[in-house]
């Protein structure tokens, strides 16, 4: 054996693990996996006492009568013309507001392609998105009926030229009178949502588009568009999400009715009845939460689709 095989077997030798450090990686490994795993363990208690056993004792709820028996009486409720137009009512205003709010969001996005992150005015819209997607609730609704209510400061000027905004109905403290609330904050959680879809648009498609004597509007319709499409589709599903189970705001807004599911429900927690069926609110969630689970899993499978361009 010449000295370059020694040398070479002698540097094998030296770079292979021993014994002791081969029964040590698997040891570390285990180590920094109880770490994460106590790392998660006071967001996992957390999902369970806030999310997962206030969901099941709510949906249980729903197959037990008034003597805590079992019973179907409440889930064939949900076919009640009642509580159908209740789901509908909640539809319809969440795919409204989600369609508004994603439509306004998207153009603020496009008026901001090609600003900075560190740009002042990308910061101010950044940061006032982030706060108006989270005003909701009582707040939002004090400021609609502060400047749009009966005797609002809106209200009055508009009367004072001659405009009656409640001449037809009592609109704003009615089904219609969510339309504004919800979609004051859709559109800045379509900011949210949708900003680093359009910002992973690469420089060099379009230099490619250019390149192969493309214009702006074949960039837009070959390339632009169908890439932000599954973003688009996935930012309206979460759009549509938020409004669907939104409670406070209406709470606050419609003081009479039970318009949307969450505030049936609520009828069916406060009240020893509704519809002659006691526990109807467990059944009500029950509806909610298997058309929020829907809705998430085609969030989640056109998100998946939209990371493939990001990647």
């Amino acid at each position: 054996m010449g000295s370059g095989d020694q040398l070479s077997t002698t540097t094998l030798e030296a770079t292979r693990p021993s014994g002791a450090q081969r029964h040590a990686a698997p040891r570390t490994r285990r180590r920094r996996g109880l770490l994460g795993a106590l790392g998660l363990g006071p967001f996992g208690i957390y999902l369970l006492l806030f999310l997962i056993l206030p969901t099941v004792l709510a949906v249980s709820t729903g197959f037990l009568d008034g003597q805590g028996r079992f019973t179907w009486d409440n889930v064939t409720a949900l076919a009640d013309p009642v509580i159908l137009k209740t789901f509908w009512n909640s539809v319809w205003l969440s795919l409204l507001t989600a369609a508004v709010g994603a439509i306004a969001g998207a153009a603020v996005c496009y008026a901001l392609l090609g600003v900075p992150p560190t740009h002042p005015v990308r910061t101010v819209v950044d940061a006032a998105s982030g706060t108006l997607a989270q005003f909701g609730g009582v707040m939002l609704a004090f400021v609609f009926i502060a400047t749009m209510g009966r005797n609002a400061l809106i209200t009055q000027w508009l009367l004072g030229i001659g405009i009656d905004i409640y001449a037809a109905s009592n609109w704003l403290y009615a089904l219609p009178g969510l339309i504004l609330p919800y979609i004051y904050f859709q559109v800045p959680l379509m900011v949210i949502t949708f900003s680093p879809a359009l910002d992973g648009l690469r420089p060099q498609w379009a230099e490619a588009n250019l390149t192969l004597g493309g214009n702006a509007r074949t960039f837009w319709m070959r390339i632009g568009l169908p890439i932000l499409a599954p973003s688009f589709a996935a930012s309206y599903l979460l759009l549509f999400a938020n409004a669907f189970s939104a409670y406070a705001t209406a709470a606050a807004l419609a003081s009479q009715g039970s318009q949307i599911v969450p505030l049936q429900i609520r009828a069916a927690l406060t009240s020893e009845t509704v519809l002659g069926r006691s526990n109807l609110a467990g059944s009500l969630a029950l509806g909610m939460i298997v058309l929020m689970a829907l809705v998430m899993a085609g969030y989640a499978a056109i998100q998946r689709r939209a990371e493939r361009w990001r990647s």
